[in-house]
C-alpha cells in the first residue's frame, strides 16, 4: 500500500548529541561554522549575521504582512530582496498532504519513528540536552490523546521523508535544505528565536499564532546563542515581563495567525515565536544560500570570499 513504511528498510532517527569536553565542543563548533560559511558562500557566519542586522536597519516599520498569490520564482525573489516577511496563497492548498489527517497517520504511518519534545521543552528549547523521547508515530498520537500535565508533547523539526512525497515545494530557494515537519496539539510552542537562514513555512493543518520582530531589534530581545545560525530569546511576547526585560518594550513585534494553506516567508534573522492554536501540522524549509535580503547590499563585497 502506498505510504506504508517498508519494514525491510527500517527508518532510524539521527543519534542524539553526546556530551563532549569543552575543548572538543569548541573545536566542533568552529568546524561547523566554517562549513556553514562555505555552504552559504560567505567569509564567516558572524559577518553574515552582522550584515543581516545592518541591512534591517533600513526596513520600514510594518504592522501587517503583504499577501502574494502563488508568485513565480522571479516575483518571489523581487519581494524577498526587500527583507520583509510576507504570506503566500495558492501553493500549500494544492499539496496532497493537506488531504491527510491524524487518522491517516495512525493508519498508514503508525510505525514511523519520531522524536517528541516532552516536559519543559520551552526553557530548554535551545539547549543540546532538551528533554525528548523516541517513539513511534502511533505512540505519539496515543500520548496526545491521553493528555499530559503542562506542555503537550510536540514533534518539532523532524525530517519525516515518508511525508515529503505529499508536498510540492515551489523552487523559490537556490539551495533549499530538506523539509522539516512540526506537529502537535493546541498549546505546543516554539519560543522566540532567530534563524539566520531564509525560511519558507507552510501551514498544512490547523492554525498557529506567530510573533515576528526584525533582526536589528535583537538588541531589545536579550539573545542567547544556541549556535552561529540560531539565537534564542527568553522574552515571551505572549506574556511580556517588562520588569525582567525592559528593553523589550522597544521591540517592534508583529502578530499574525496562519491558517491551513498559508505559506509564510521569514527572512533570515527575523525573530519569531510560534504557538499552535489547534492540532496542527506544519512544514518548513531553510535556504542554505546567501540570504536574499543581502543580494545587492553594500556589505556584500566584503562578505563574499575572494
Amino acid at each position: 500500500m502506498a505510504g506504508v513504511p517498508d519494514k525491510s528498510r527500517p527508518v532510524r532517527l539521527p543519534p542524539r548529541p553526546e556530551n563532549a569536553s569543552a575543548e572538543d565542543a569548541l573545536a566542533a563548533k568552529l568546524a561547523r561554522e566554517r562549513r556553514d560559511a562555505q555552504v552559504r558562500g560567505v567569509t564567516s557566519i558572524e559577518a553574515m549575521r552582522e550584515a543581516i542586522r545592518d541591512a534591517a536597519r533600513a526596513l520600514p516599520v510594518i504592522s501587517s504582512l503583504q499577501r502574494l498569490r502563488a508568485p513565480s520564482a522571479a516575483v518571489f525573489h523581487e519581494h524577498a530582496a526587500q527583507g520583509l516577511p510576507f504570506l503566500i496563497d495558492g501553493v500549500v492548498g494544492r499539496w496532497p498532504l493537506t488531504g491527510l489527517s491524524p487518522h491517516t497517520l495512525r493508519e498508514r504511518f503508525s510505525a514511523l519513528p519520531v522524536r517528541a519534545r516532552v516536559g519543559d521543552y520551552i526553557n530548554t528549547a535551545f539547549a543540546p540536552d532538551r528533554a525528548m523521547q523516541d517513539m513511534s508515530m502511533l505512540a505519539y498520537l496515543d500520548l496526545v490523546e491521553q493528555g499530559t500535565e503542562g506542555l503537550p508533547p510536540y514533534l518539532g523539526n523532524l525530517e519525516l521523508r515518508e511525508l515529503n512525497r505529499f508536498c510540492h515545494w515551489p523552487a523559490y530557494f537556490k539551495k533549499p535544505g530538506p523539509p522539516r515537519f512540526w506537529m502537535g496539539p493546541a498549546g505546543t510552542v516554539t519560543p522566540l528565536h532567530a534563524d539566520y537562514d531564509d525560511n519558507l513555512f507552510a501551514q498544512v493543518w490547523g492554525s498557529k499564532r506567530i510573533f515576528l520582530a526584525p533582526p536589528h531589534h535583537d538588541e531589545f530581545l536579550y539573545p542567547r546563542e544556541a549556535n552561529a545560525l540560531l539565537f534564542g530569546s527568553p522574552f515571551d511576547p505572549e506574556a511580556p515581563d517588562f520588569e525582567r526585560f525592559p528593553l523589550a518594550r522597544q521591540a517592534a513585534l508583529i502578530e499574525l495567525v496562519v491558517h491551513p494553506g498559508d505559506m509564510l516567508y521569514v527572512p533570515a534573522g527575523w525573530y519569531h515565536q510560534v504557538r499552535s492554536l489547534t492540532f496542527s501540522l506544519s512544514s518548513n524549509r531553510w535556504s542554505r544560500a546567501l540570504p536574499l535580503a543581502l543580494e545587492g547590499h553594500p556589505s556584500l563585497e566584503s562578505l563574499i570570499p575572494r
